[in-house]
């Protein structure tokens, strides 16, 4: 980053949120996630049906687990407009955080004018802005999940943040598995007790919904939204979409096991000499087979980028800075059902996201230089490879 004096990267930052809050107001942003929060909130705290209604003029139901619903209710306890202004000033605040982690992941300093500097430019990222706009939690389980997973091997409950963001949308679970096949056995354990304590304080206080989401909501897919519309950026949207077809089915299913499978495999190879970037292949590979992966899902882009500037790939680091802000799929038709009509070379620009990860699993799978540590030679030696910065072969 250029932005070395504190003065220049203030105005920066100032200037971006005057931006977003002029935009804010003009646009009358609806934050339809935010409702839905509240909604679910006002669902336990009256004692109504969690899974039962739908809010907003998309009709959105309710989708995440009951522990997350049960976290919900303090929205109850302000006005609509204090709310929005919470959630807007809170992401801006989550935004820094994972910046100032992303950092922390990639070896960068983490001083005051970079992090005001990239703060203010991350807002302008796709998948961050939308986050922001629909007043989504997205940044707040990206910090859960990296600020456990960036803190010291052997820190007292380490796992604990990592298996409460499980609780609250089930899809970080997968980093727990992270955490069992690259031997931090301690973590994925007390991730996993973690995650087990949210299922039961869920099951005590609204017994009737847990049984409903853990034995029929959460196989209902479609309950999120269509998966081939272009918001989703999984696999999934992916086939849908290059097939011409709202259910693609095992030709989409049989390559999002394969690349689950592979995506773990290669964190585990990698993660000896190269944490950090077992970290970034396990969020993304996360992303590629999640059913569901709206485009405000892809916050990981802003570790993916701290990543590529550490690595002297700064080039590079551009050009998906880029990719993640140009919106491309939303240039495209997509009213209706348009998304599964696209022809051959709209594709790429109708998923972006989906390609970026499918990229940089076949890019690592395909380097000839990863290697695994079968016998480090003291603990001391193993820890300072399972934390080394990300070098310059992504």
């Amino acid at each position: 980053m250029t932005f070395r004096s504190p003065t220049a990267a203030a105005l920066l930052l100032a200037v971006s949120l005057a931006a977003l809050a002029v935009l804010c107001v003009v646009q009358r942003v609806p934050m339809a996630d935010t409702l839905v929060y509240r909604a679910e909130g006002a669902a336990v705290a009256g004692g109504g049906d969690l899974y039962g209604f739908t809010v907003t003029e998309w009709q959105l139901p309710a989708t995440y687990p009951p522990f997350a619903a049960i976290l919900f209710v303090p929205t109850t306890w302000l006005p609509l407009g204090a709310l929005k202004a919470v959630f807007l000033v809170g992401n801006v605040a989550l935004l820094a955080l994972l910046v100032r982690l992303s950092c922390t992941l990639a070896g960068l300093p983490a001083r005051a004018p970079l992090l005001c500097a990239a703060t203010a430019l991350a807002l302008w990222l796709e998948p961050v802005f939308q986050t922001v706009l629909f007043g989504q939690i997205n940044l707040a389980l990206a910090c859960l999940v990296l600020g456990d997973l960036t803190r010291r091997p052997g820190t007292p409950g380490k796992g604990f943040a990592l298996g409460v963001a499980a609780g609250i949308k089930l899809t970080p679970a997968v980093f727990i598995a992270y955490c069992l096949v690259t031997g931090r056995v301690r973590e994925g354990v007390t991730a996993l007790a973690a995650f087990a304590g949210t299922v039961l304080l869920g099951a005590l206080v609204l017994p009737a919904a847990s049984v409903d989401f853990f034995t029929r909501r959460v196989f209902e897919t479609g309950r999120v939204g269509k998966a081939w519309i272009v918001d989703n950026q999984s696999l999934q949207g992916l086939a849908a979409r290059l097939l011409h077809d709202a259910e693609p089915g095992l030709r989409w299913a049989v390559p999002a096991v394969l690349v689950a499978a592979c995506g773990l495999w290669l964190a585990a190879r990698v993660d000896a000499r190269s944490a950090p970037k077992a970290v970034l292949l396990t969020a993304f590979t996360a992303l590629l087979v999640c059913p569901i992966s709206w485009s405000h899902h892809w916050v990981w882009c802003v570790p993916l980028l701290a990543l590529l500037i550490a690595a002297g790939r700064r080039r590079l680091a551009v050009a998906v800075a880029v990719l993640f802000t140009a919106r491309t799929f939303w240039l495209l038709p997509h009213r209706g059902d348009l998304d599964l009509h696209l022809p051959w070379w709209q594709q790429p620009l109708a998923s972006p996201y989906a390609l970026v990860g499918v990229v940089l699993l076949a890019s690592v799978l395909g380097q000839q230089n990863v290697r695994v540590v079968e016998h480090p030679q003291d603990d001391k030696q193993q820890t300072a490879a399972r934390h080394h910065v990300l070098g310059h072969d992504l």
